[in-house]
């Protein structure tokens, strides 16, 4: 069971999220976009979201400014929160500009807003669980596509209501995160989400 539930949070680390949030929106848009773009879109945010955040994690690690790449302390967290913050701002600046797929720009504008969430707590020493920011954000995004599209995708959206209760579940057994800080991590990440559909969902 140990080895279960910590694979769970290594599996679905927060840093996969955002590509597996793209992934799903190319699968399920009924809008024509060339494969090369699609192709294109998908390996600039695979490097921005997931290598750059590694290469730069093991600089910090070697600097002895983090120690593990769950970040445990309040204080590790806020380098690498304020790096990622500004590589959001690159993705939407350079990758998904705001008149090309605005459902993207605006679930990346979600993430931002999470993650600078997230930064102040740590500035103020609260630890929100990040996985849950994650999941919580996947959760209200994949909702709100469903409605936008007019798809139905309840085997999925059970799947993720599943994965999110098994990622709480192992941050709890792992002793992470207490009761507060998974709710609040949660929520950091579905009222952005929430609050920007009012600029694409129609």
């Amino acid at each position: 069971m140990h080895n279960i539930l910590r694979s769970i949070s290594y599996i679905f680390h927060p840093l996969l999220m955002p590509l597996l949030g793209v992934i799903f929106y190319f699968s399920k848009t009924p809008r024509y976009l060339p494969l090369p773009i699609i192709k294109a879109k998908l390996i600039s945010i695979f490097i921005l979201t997931i290598v750059l955040p590694v290469l730069l994690f093991y600089l910090l690690k070697s600097l002895k400014k983090v120690g593990s790449i769950y970040l445990v302390s309040t204080k590790e967290r806020i380098i690498p929160l304020v790096l990622n913050s500004i590589i959001i701002i690159l993705v939407l600046q350079r990758i998904l500009p705001q008149n090309e797929i605005i459902e993207l720009y605006y679930f990346f504008v979600g993430i931002l807003l999470s993650t600078i969430a997230c930064l102040i707590l740590a500035i103020l020493k609260f630890k929100a669980s990040i996985h849950m920011i994650a999941v919580g954000g996947i959760f209200m995004f994949f909702i709100a596509l469903s409605i936008h599209f007019s798809i139905n995708i309840n085997g999925t959206i059970a799947m993720l209501f599943i994965l999110t209760g098994a990622i709480a579940t192992s941050r709890l057994y792992l002793k992470a995160h207490d009761n507060i800080e998974l709710v609040i991590g949660f929520f950091i990440g579905l009222v952005p989400q929430l609050t920007m559909l009012n600029y694409w969902l129609q």
